[in-house]
């Protein structure tokens, strides 16, 4: 009933009255109603569900409003018996576990060289296992979408200033469309290789679709670093990768997003070459490859962390916050962080990061905000045109004593013997501000402390929330929106015996979207 009221389009659990009931009882009910006109009408929904699954009733199967995650054991015994892998002999599975490792088992035997998306697959299997012990099937949809719909790879060639040619490697992944169109963030780095791209486009299936709006996974990039390069040398590359990917996206399509290392002018330099290849440039109300909301991520990742302490009776009121990196969502987070009363007190770069004792305020994070808009430039400037601050001071951010931590950085950025640190200096949660910035170690470890963990498949979901609502919305509808999926995640981890683990929870929720529509469309 719970997960019912949250999606009512989802083939959900039956009513626990009618798992209890007894054969006998029910047929009894079914018999004494016969008798009298409009039976069926007049029964129970309990007894009429009953008596429909005996033998003279029409089978049910899993795409129908009465069956769902909860099956009959008939329905479950019969796909527990066939086979999930046919590679070398049937090879079956007894209990939802044995399912998830079976499928980890398979990504490791196809993709041992990508260790990133194997260990997203490791981790949002052992989320699902529970599914698949209560239905089987589940797992044969699981297995189907690991692999990606289409996965593009091409060159990028360009010119930089001295005039000699450069090549890096464009990527763009789509991986579902099960729910609707593509849709997914655009990442430039050195660290960009089709694995981060693959593992980045498989946890994207799960942010998008427990968002509730019609949103495909889809995941882009390329390898080049923006940061060391001119003005003109990034408008030459976003071109020649605009030149390539405008085959493969578009309106009602593939849409865009800004994500690491991509910002409105990349945005805008992207959007010019699509514009000068392709006649179409919009749909709707919603125009393709916008650059508007640029702050959507930066200010959904903190109205996740404030509906988190309001569910533990507390707020961002006085809260002093570590911030990981100095990109656009960090500054993001930060804006957002002092608007609600927080106090942030570090960035970090590169360069090393910058402590305030006595925290930051909207004057100061202009200063910031002024350093870091210009391409290539470092915090350490920082330091000029502040008398307060400390640089690398004390040598590790992690020493500084915090209530909340938003890693916004790299991937990996807090490991297990961060969360303790963090643990040890007071630190109440990690809510994360980027991609994979927590490891699975840390994840267990911060559990295992007590502190408060808000994943990035749940955190990150600003960029398609905003889109979905339109050009129109406005940062109350963004929180409204928020508060929703938090609610329909905590539920979900509750009805699934996770409560409070909101990394399970959002998988779980996504997935069951994502994969009841598969089961609508069949084997494509």
């Amino acid at each position: 009933r719970t997960l019912h009221k949250m999606y009512p389009l989802l083939h959900v659990p039956v009513p626990p009255t009618t798992m209890l009931a007894s054969r006998s009882t029910v047929a009894a009910a079914v018999r004494a109603k016969a008798a009298l006109p409009c039976a069926s009408a007049a029964a129970p929904y309990g007894a009429r569900l009953m008596s429909s699954s005996s033998p003279e009733a029409k089978a049910k199967n899993l795409v129908t409003s009465v069956e769902g995650v909860h099956q009959t054991m008939k329905v479950s015994k019969a796909w527990r018996s066939k086979p999930l892998f046919r590679r070398q002999g049937d090879v079956r599975f007894k209990t939802g576990l044995e399912a998830a490792n079976l499928l980890v088992a398979e990504a490791k035997r196809r993709d041992a060289h990508e260790p990133h998306f194997i260990q997203s697959v490791e981790s949002t299997m052992t989320c699902l296992s529970p599914i698949f012990e209560r239905n089987p099937r589940y797992a044969f949809v699981a297995k189907q979408l690991m692999e990606p719909e289409r996965f593009i790879q091409f060159r990028v060639a360009w010119i930089d200033d001295a005039g000699s040619p450069r090549m890096n490697r464009g990527y763009r992944i789509q991986y579902s469309s099960s729910i609707g169109p593509y849709e997914g963030a655009i990442h430039l780095g050195h660290h960009v290789n089709s694995d981060v791209i693959k593992a980045f486009g498989f946890d994207s299936v799960f942010a998008n679709a427990v968002t509730g709006f019609d949103v495909g996974a889809a995941v882009g990039g390329s390898d080049v670093n923006p940061y060391d390069k001119s003005e003109a040398e990034i408008q030459r590359f976003c071109q020649s990768y605009m030149t390539e990917l405008a085959k493969y996206v578009g309106p009602d399509l593939d849409q865009p997003t800004m994500g690491m290392g991509i910002g409105e002018k990349e945005v805008g330099y992207m959007f010019g070459q699509y514009k000068r290849i392709n006649v179409k440039s919009s749909s709707g109300a919603n125009p393709f490859l916008s650059a508007r909301n640029v702050k959507a991520p930066g200010f959904g990742v903190v109205h996740f962390a404030n509906e988190m302490l309001k569910d533990r009776g507390d707020s961002l009121e006085g809260k002093r916050c570590l911030i990981i990196g100095s990109g656009k969502v960090a500054r993001s987070v930060a804006e957002k962080l002092i608007e609600l009363g927080a106090i942030p007190i570090t960035f970090s770069d590169a360069s090393g990061h910058i402590y305030e004792p006595d925290g930051m305020d909207q004057g100061k994070l202009n200063t910031i905000n002024k350093i870091k808009d210009e391409r290539g430039a470092l915090l350490g400037r920082y330091i000029i045109a502040s008398t307060t601050a400390q640089f690398n001071e004390p040598e590790s951010y992690l020493d500084i004593p915090c209530d909340l931590c938003f890693p916004c950085a790299g991937m990996g950025d807090i490991d297990e013997a961060a969360v303790g640190k963090l643990a040890n200096n007071g630190c109440k949660g990690v809510i994360e501000g980027g991609h994979s910035t927590v490891t699975p170690e840390a994840r267990k470890a911060l559990k295992k402390r007590g502190l408060m963990y808000g994943p990035s498949t749940l955190t990150l979901t600003g960029n398609s929330i905003v889109y979905a609502l339109g050009k129109t919305v406005t940062d109350e509808m963004l929180s409204k929106e928020i508060s929703r999926i938090y609610s329909d995640v905590k539920l979900t981890s509750q009805e699934f015996n996770a409560r409070g683990d909101l990394f399970a929870g959002a998988n779980i929720a996504g997935f069951l979207r994502v994969a009841n529509a598969m089961l609508n469309q069949g084997a494509v």
